[in-house]
């Protein structure tokens, strides 16, 4: 699973169309090489509690994908549960979008979306960027380059599943 973190929004939103954009066009073609299913939050069908749902994906995906574009405080939220756990992780955002200071030391793909001129040439060169990313990642999966990790190196937060 890739665990796609990424602001929704209602129904034709600026948000939802970003959001399924990127995840359509540029999310799934770049992890496909690697055998990934991309899950976002409300398309997950399960019965029961969203929230549950979410943070089981955040804590056992094998890769999260995290767009930090829109600065939603929810996938602030979502992407500090994953800094913890040290799995791999990898930062998008819109290239409009500035990102706070504790996350902006590290690789994030930008990505000019504000014209279809200058985005539809430039997809297969973003997919290659992510799916770059990606691979790295999964490479060293237990490095978790990140702020808990630099500033706490021997936190690692482990669970177990009732």
């Amino acid at each position: 699973i890739c665990f796609y973190i990424t602001p929704i929004g209602e129904e034709d939103s600026e948000q939802r169309r970003h959001a399924d954009f990127m995840m359509e066009y540029i999310i799934k073609p770049a992890v496909a090489e690697f055998g990934l299913t991309v899950v976002r939050a409300d398309q997950m069908g399960k019965p029961g509690m969203i929230g549950k749902q979410v943070i089981g994906h955040i804590l056992n995906a094998r890769l999260v994908i995290v767009d930090l574009s829109f600065h939603n405080p929810n996938v602030f939220y979502e992407l500090c549960l994953r800094h913890v756990t040290r799995l791999p992780t990898v930062q998008v955002k819109r290239m409009v979008d500035t990102i706070p200071f504790d996350l902006n030391q590290y690789r994030t793909i930008s990505i000019e979306t504000r014209d279809p001129y200058t985005l539809m040439p430039k997809i297969q060169t973003y997919t290659a960027e992510v799916a770059n990313q990606v691979r790295r990642s999964l490479e060293d999966a237990e490095y978790g380059d990140n702020p808990i990790s630099l500033y706490y190196p021997s936190t690692k937060l482990t669970w177990t599943d009732k």
